[in-house]
Parts: C-alpha cells; sequence; structure tokens
C-alpha cells in the first residue's frame, strides 16, 4: 500500500523496523522539526507541518508493526473467531471490517477479486477468517470497549 511506503520514507526505516527503532528514529525527527525551535513564523508553520506528518506516520507505523500485532494478538483471535461481522467497507485496497463486538480492523493491501469474494461470500465471516484475517496487514481502529 502507498501509504505504508510514503510512511516508511518518511522516517527512512525498512519494514523489519522493531518498535524500538521507530521509536528512536520518531524522537529524532521530532527533536529536529519541533514547532518550538524556529523562530521565523514560516519556518514555524514548516516546522509544525513536518511534525504532524511525522507523528502520523509514527503513530501508523506502530500499530501495524508485528510486535503490536503480537501484543494483541489474544483479543484479535477472540474477535475474528467469536464475533460476526456487522458491515465491511472497500476504498482504494483498505478494507475495514466492523465487528459486533464493536471492534474494527483495517486490512491493507486487499485486491478488489478478494472484496469482491468476501461481498458473495454465503458466510462472510468465514471467507473472512479464511482468506483475510491472516493474510493482510492490518490494525485496530476500534478499541473494544472495556465493560463499566
Amino acid at each position: 500500500m502507498k501509504k505504508i511506503v510514503d510512511y516508511r520514507k518518511l522516517l527512512n526505516v525498512d519494514k523489519t523496523a522493531e518498535l524500538a527503532v521507530l521509536k528512536s528514529v520518531y524522537r529524532t525527527m521530532m527533536k529536529e522539526f519541533h514547532p518550538d525551535k524556529f523562530q521565523v513564523e514560516e519556518e514555524k508553520l514548516a516546522a509544525e507541518a513536518r511534525s504532524k506528518e511525522i507523528i502520523e506516520a509514527y503513530h501508523f507505523l506502530v500499530s501495524i508493526a508485528p510486535e503490536t500485532c503480537e501484543q494483541n494478538i489474544e483479543t484479535y483471535t477472540q474477535t475474528i473467531t467469536t464475533s460476526n461481522i456487522l458491515d465491511f467497507e472497500y476504498k482504494q485496497s483498505v478494507l475495514n471490517i466492523q465487528f459486533f463486538d464493536g471492534s474494527a480492523y483495517e486490512y491493507f493491501d486487499v485486491p478488489k477479486a478478494i472484496y469482491v469474494k468476501l461481498v458473495n461470500a454465503d458466510s462472510p465471516g468465514r471467507f473472512a477468517r479464511r482468506h483475510i484475517c491472516s493474510s493482510f496487514p492490518y490494525r485496530n481502529v476500534v478499541k473494544v470497549a472495556e465493560p463499566a
């Protein structure tokens, strides 16, 4: 996906970058582009825009990092195996699936053909578990609400 590639390029990291490396690169770049470091208004605005891009890239890459997925694998597995699909939406090779338990996941680089098969499947939940959930990079976009 172009977004993932662009964010990795922005932070100058590769696919195998671990969370510690991402954090280190992020902190270094934020020190360099922090808006309070600049006195001239134009430079300050440019630094602010750049720092927002860096923050967005960092948070996105952390959310899809293998270490993050491993930390949340138990919740993820429970969601995809016990909760049915409430709704799904496909936009520019990103498939967003919402589950009845309140969680939602984005799956990246999903081919249009797979989405069409999901739409036409007798059981979208079973199709998603078999062909999407374990095959494409994903991130949690809505946390499961904890009971009060």
